[in-house]
């Protein structure tokens, strides 16, 4: 298989099934109808690993990161899927740190291409039952699966995991999981299984009791996570990790319970190397120091606000490079917007991107210094050439656009 080949097999998977992040809600299929009949078509491997489930709407690729790193210490084999990825496909798709084997899946893109006339996969079923199957081979002692979108309808509640997160609920994907916290912290608790411990992290009065009538419901043991009290620290920087960490300190006692040995050792060095051990970029990532710069995925209200907040505490003056896709509310974005900052908003180069000229009228009203870009390269080398070494450059906004400035830059810088 040459590197032509295989890009050719991850293009053909990209235009014969929908994918939600490049296409939107038009590519989101709800159900467990497609995925079942997936795995069943190849003799369900997601039954013969053993599965920690995460979700929530923020957090869940830190926590999931984390505790991958955490396991990894204390000597097992992990596989961790995640979503969206950055730069490569297989970043999805990992065995203790690695990225998934291109060999492997080209090979399995050809078994996809022989599916049955009445499986019709979304791009994410595809990845979900490439991520079970290539797991099993791999002969994964713990599969760390996290959750696509919502919950309830995910492919990825399928499994039938030893124990599962929902790590917050906040508003996002209003237009599939609904306009209200409590319709959203509704479809996040449909991941809680039957007599399954279920961990979460959210303060929300209202989220916790439609976690805890649901765990009721199911007689699912429940974890208040942001009861425990934390001494440990990451490399993973961020103030909001703080909150992650102890849901990832309630997972590892619930896995302890089930005679899981990992030590206070492996979590103190777990959580200080997730970087090194998974290769997880993308979340308050220094990309460097002279000038410091920062870029971060958080993408929704709720993320954008810890963010923000964040680059408030720091006393340099910013070059803040955004960008975001057709279904963000932009008039919410305006309100948060880091103070000592001038902005360079950029379209990122996908179908569902949006130009900061439909919007430039909201930037007009917020009477903020900034310039408009056609890509995020462009914005980043404006950036760049303006500001000191005593300034900051941020990048932020959605997983697109940190993923065009890594995928540009990263190696470049190294």
């Amino acid at each position: 298989m040459t590197n032509e080949q295989y890009q050719e097999a991850v293009d053909w998977l990209f235009v014969q099934a929908p994918n939600y992040q490049i296409d939107g809600e038009k590519a989101y299929k709800p159900g467990l109808d497609n995925i079942t009949k997936l795995c069943a078509f190849f003799d369900n491997p997601q039954e013969k690993i053993k599965c920690i489930h995460i979700g929530g709407t923020n957090g869940k690729g830190s926590s999931s990161n984390m505790l991958a790193s955490v396991l990894q210490d204390a000597g097992y084999k992990i596989g961790l899927y995640n979503s969206p990825h950055l730069i490569d496909f297989t970043e999805r798709i990992k065995v203790n740190g690695a990225n998934c084997d291109k060999e492997f899946v080209f090979n399995f893109i050809q078994k996809l291409k022989g599916l049955p006339k009445d499986i019709l996969p979304s791009f994410f079923e595809f990845t979900t039952i490439m991520a079970f199957e290539y797991f099993y081979q791999q002969q994964v002692d713990f599969a760390i699966i996290e959750v696509g979108l919502g919950g309830r309808l995910d492919s990825t509640n399928i499994i039938k995991p030893l124990v599962s997160a929902i790590t917050n609920v906040q508003l996002d994907h209003q237009n599939i999981l609904g306009d209200t916290i409590e319709q959203i912290a509704f479809e996040k608790a449909g991941i809680i299984k039957n007599n399954t411990p279920i961990v979460f992290g959210d303060e929300n009065e209202i989220v916790k009791n439609i976690i805890k009538e649901k765990s009721i419901q199911e007689n699912a043991f429940l974890v208040d996570a942001t009861l425990l009290k934390n001494s440990f620290k990451s490399d993973l920087k961020g103030n909001y990790q703080e909150k992650n960490i102890k849901v990832v300190l309630a997972l590892i006692e619930e896995l302890r319970k089930l005679n899981v040995s990992i030590s206070d050792k492996s979590i103190e060095n777990g959580l200080l190397n997730v970087h090194k051990n998974t290769g997880f970029i993308g979340r308050w990532f220094e990309f460097s120091q002279s000038p410091l710069t920062i870029c971060d995925t958080g993408h929704n209200q709720a993320g954008l606000e810890q963010v923000f907040t964040q680059l408030n505490s720091i006393d340099k003056h910013k070059h803040v490079i955004l960008g975001f896709v057709n279904d963000k509310k932009i008039d919410e974005v305006m309100t948060l917007l880091p103070e000592n900052s001038e902005f360079y908003f950029a379209k990122p180069s996908i179908e569902r991107g949006r130009h900061p000229k439909d919007y430039e009228n909201l930037l007009i009203d917020a009477k903020i210094i900034y310039k408009i870009f056609n890509s995020v390269q462009d914005a980043y080398l404006s950036a760049k050439q303006q500001s000191t070494n005593e300034e900051m450059i941020f990048i932020g906004g959605s997983n697109f656009v940190v993923g065009e400035f890594l995928e540009k830059n990263l190696e470049v810088s190294k």
